[in-house]
């Protein structure tokens, strides 16, 4: 068996922890199937002082993650701090210009920067691999990057964030509101004192980016998602989606269209016998249209510290082998602009929730500015009259057939200018997946 493997740790958090629990238990496991030992020999992280579970006083010790990337110590840097610039872009930079694999669970890093550091990396020959920055534990970057090399995928969705998750199932569940979950969510550690990043969309929207260039051979563009969180969701929301045979889910959803790519990320009503609508809880699940293999499904745990490092240890092993292929599956000099699919590709149903004035002519004024848009109404349902101190309103859900999402928000506008209405019309797309 050959010399050691020996990796350099930055960031010694639940994940970095977690690769040094598999990297001891499993150490024989690893040397047979890596053929050669893998060696944690270098770590870098804030404090030195914290009881981490493991007595790292054999390790050399680097305060500064730059320091430790360009160490002759180390043959793998694995970056575990996060974050899209910083430490973590730097150390990266300077672990890959000084010949070093770089292995990363970091989606915001990849997300803004993917292409140019998998420039980088295929000029000094080097494998820079990161299937533990999407979906945690489940293989889905090794998946499209080679398992599926011999098909044309056209289309990949699915639940990436198990916050969203848990809190849409929570209230699905359990009957209970939005901030009520949220702050039980925040309590288990599975939200962060600010949740914006995940109940927002954003952390799925980095997860997609990353997705669509590896499925569609397009460069990383982050910025071309449209995104919608999870916060105007509504308990009643929930209820109705169930009534008309549908969950509520967060998707990330990217197809590619003939004029371009779409990406978006959004509250969506998927039906109950879809691929994802019994994942639930904390799973992420993505689901991968290929020619050839039709629909592939991949459901796990899509964070924590064991699951996630079990994914850096993956691409390790993988280091360790010689498996060296591009970074995106095609060459980074190779991938193609990213070019946006026009308005008219973005086609769909929409569940509409409006509370209307309950008074003669209201339905009929909906109706008409629908149709004045060219909207077909699937169904609708009227709850009956609910009544407050001020006004007596009706609850009134209606399902479109498909249409554009430029004309449905044309539509809302109007109606809600109409004065039918009492507040805002709460929308949410439909996924007939």
């Amino acid at each position: 068996m050959t010399n050691a493997l020996r990796l350099g740790i930055a960031g010694l958090g639940t994940v970095g922890t977690g690769v040094l629990d598999i990297v001891k238990r499993h150490a024989a496991l690893l040397a047979a199937r890596a053929g050669r030992p893998l060696q944690v020999t270098a770590v870098s992280a804030r404090s030195k002082g914290k009881d981490r579970g493991h007595d790292l006083s054999a390790l050399a010790w680097h305060d500064d993650p730059v320091a430790l990337a360009k160490s002759a110590d180390i043959d793998v840097f694995i970056e575990l701090m996060g974050g899209d610039s910083g430490p973590a872009k730097v150390s990266v930079e300077a672990a890959l210009a000084a010949g070093k694999h770089v292995v990363t669970a970091n989606k915001a890093l990849l997300a803004h920067h993917g292409v140019a550091l998998a420039k980088a990396a295929e000029a000094k020959g080097v494998m820079l691999n990161f299937e533990a920055a999407v979906a945690g534990g489940i293989p889905v970057i090794k998946t499209l990057r080679e398992g599926l090399a011999g098909n044309d995928v056209r289309r990949i969705f699915g639940i990436l964030n198990g916050t969203c998750n848990y809190i849409l199932t929570k209230m699905a569940d359990e009957g209970r509101s939005f901030a009520d979950v949220l702050a039980e969510a925040q309590k288990l550690g599975y939200a962060e004192a600010d949740p914006t990043f995940d109940v927002g969309g954003f952390d799925t929207a980095h997860k997609l980016a990353i997705l669509t260039s590896l499925a569609f051979g397009t460069q990383v563009n982050v910025d071309k998602i449209a995104i919608e969180g999870i916060e105007a969701i509504t308990l009643e929301d929930i209820r109705n989606a169930a009534e008309l045979g549908y969950k509520i889910k967060l998707l990330g959803v990217a197809v590619a269209h003939e004029g371009g790519v779409e990406q978006r990320v959004n509250p969506t009503l998927v039906p109950k016998n879809s691929p994802v609508s019994e994942t639930d809880g904390v799973f992420n699940a993505v689901v991968i249209r290929g020619d050839f293999v039709g629909d592939l499904m991949l459901e796990g745990r899509g964070a924590g510290s064991h699951p996630t490092a079990s994914a850096v240890v993956g691409d390790v092993v993988d280091i360790a082998r010689g498996n060296a292929r591009p970074v995106f599956g095609i060459p980074a000099k190779d991938l193609k602009p990213y070019v946006q699919a026009p308005q008219k590709a973005h086609e769909g149903g929409y569940y509409v929730a409006l509370q209307l004035h309950d008074k003669p002519g209201a339905v009929a004024a909906v109706a008409r500015i629908l149709a004045d848009e060219k909207i077909s109404i699937e169904s609708i349902v009227q709850r009956g009259t609910a009544s407050n101190e001020t006004r007596d309103t009706a609850p009134f859900i209606l399902i479109t057939h498909n249409t554009l999402e430029p004309s449905i928000r044309k539509a809302m506008a109007k109606i809600e200018k109409d004065g039918h209405v009492v507040g805002h019309p709460r929308v949410i797309r439909i996924e007939r997946l």
